[in-house]
């Protein structure tokens, strides 16, 4: 059975309380569940789909700066007391998820401290991790980057093939079409991946982790420091 790790770390009868209060839903890759400015309706603690959070450049296209999958949730401009995203989040992996409704969160977060207390060192994590992809971005090739990009979505979509089109990748990283061609060309030469129309296969995980950039396994080890 699938949970979400920021919830089956609470006491049992806390859970239970969470769970009575969401809804289990199916995410669908392509759903939009949030756009920027929009009021937050829901949040989301995915079980086994994933979603990533985008930043509009210019109205143009997207940038991800973060992948939600069960070790995390979608809703922390609410725990903040904010109710409106500046980010665009939508459904990448499909799969499911427990939702509840903003107005029910809020409640939560007022009368559960220990919701409370494990959702703020969430955002702390979240935080640290976003300082990571900024720092990512800026010093390391792309080829790099694209391994640590694969191995985050690989570590959330329990498959070890999935497919993303090369529009898609070029989108998700914010270069060009090429540059994601030459990179996975890196990639698939060291027989770490095999990519064919847009159907990517992880064929040695280990050497994916090796071809990626330090940041993947920073960012892993942050969250298991303060969140375990």
């Amino acid at each position: 059975m699938q949970t979400n790790r920021l919830l089956s770390n609470l006491r049992r009868s806390d859970q239970r309380r969470l769970l009575a209060a969401c809804d289990e839903v199916e995410l669908c890759i392509g759903d939009l569940l949030w756009e920027p400015q929009k009021r937050i309706r829901h949040v989301y603690f995915p079980l086994d789909g994933f979603i990533s959070q985008l930043v509009p450049v210019e109205s143009r296209a997207n940038l991800e700066l973060a992948l939600v999958g069960n070790e995390g949730m979608l809703g922390t401009p609410l725990i903040l007391g904010v109710s409106a995203s500046t980010l665009q989040a939508l459904v990448q992996g499909s799969g499911a998820a427990l939702r509840m409704s903003a107005a029910s969160f809020r409640r939560e977060l007022e009368q559960l401290p220990a919701l409370r207390k494990q959702l703020n060192r969430y955002v702390f994590v979240l935080q640290g991790q976003l300082a990571m992809t900024a720092a990512c971005i800026s010093f390391h090739s792309l080829d790099l980057r694209l391994a640590r990009w694969l191995l985050m979505t690989h570590d959330r979509a329990n498959f070890d093939s999935f497919h993303l089109t090369h529009k898609f990748l070029a989108q998700m990283l914010g270069v060009r079409r090429v540059g994601i061609t030459n990179a996975a060309g890196l990639l698939q030469k060291r027989k770490i991946l095999s990519y064919s129309r847009g159907e990517i296969t992880i064929l040695n995980r280990a050497g994916l982790e090796k071809a990626s950039c330090s940041c993947y396994q920073a960012s892993k080890d942050l969250y298991e420091r303060v969140l375990g």
